[in-house]
């Protein structure tokens, strides 16, 4: 690994290592070792550096939201009257926990958020009750989400 003017360069055995890692986070590093011809120690070395760069930060589990009963996605468009209206709003939004990503964007809306509902009555209940009494916000627009059909990092 290589760090130029805020850039990380990094080599191919980075590049192995990370593919093997993003594949699933759970591979022993004894097994990523054999498959690149490197030590294990190695890999911790190359990790720990990885880490310190900021390109990776930890490792996570991914919950199935299906399983739990959250079958609706969507993606909702907040408009608020002021700019100076968004830090409030984004700390009413932080209190919903249905709210699982927030963007300040460029464009109509001033936030655009993701959210998981267990249903399109969970859905109607959150932006009646929840979103749309949020003082600052004058209106939403809301889009269902079908089926997710791409679901993947930049690629390494």
């Amino acid at each position: 690994m290589k760090v130029t003017n805020q850039n990380i360069e990094i080599d191919g055995i980075d590049k192995e290592i990370l593919r093997a890692l993003m594949g699933d986070a759970r591979t022993p590093i004894l097994e990523i070792a054999r498959g690149v011809g490197i030590s294990g120690a190695a890999i911790h070395q190359r990790l720990r550096k990885l880490e310190k760069s900021g390109l990776i930060s930890g490792s996570k589990f991914t919950i199935n939201p299906k399983i739990l009963g959250y079958t609706t996605m969507a993606f909702i468009g907040i408009y608020l009257d002021k700019a100076m209206s968004n830090p409030e709003a984004v700390k009413h939004l932080r209190k919903i926990p249905e709210v699982i990503e927030c963007h300040y964007t460029t464009g109509n809306w001033s936030i655009f958020i993701k959210i998981l509902c267990r249903d399109n009555e969970h859905l109607m209940q959150l932006l009646n009750k929840d979103i749309q009494s949020i003082e600052g916000v004058s209106r939403t627009e809301t889009f269902i989400s079908l089926q997710q059909q791409i679901d993947r990092q930049i690629p390494i």
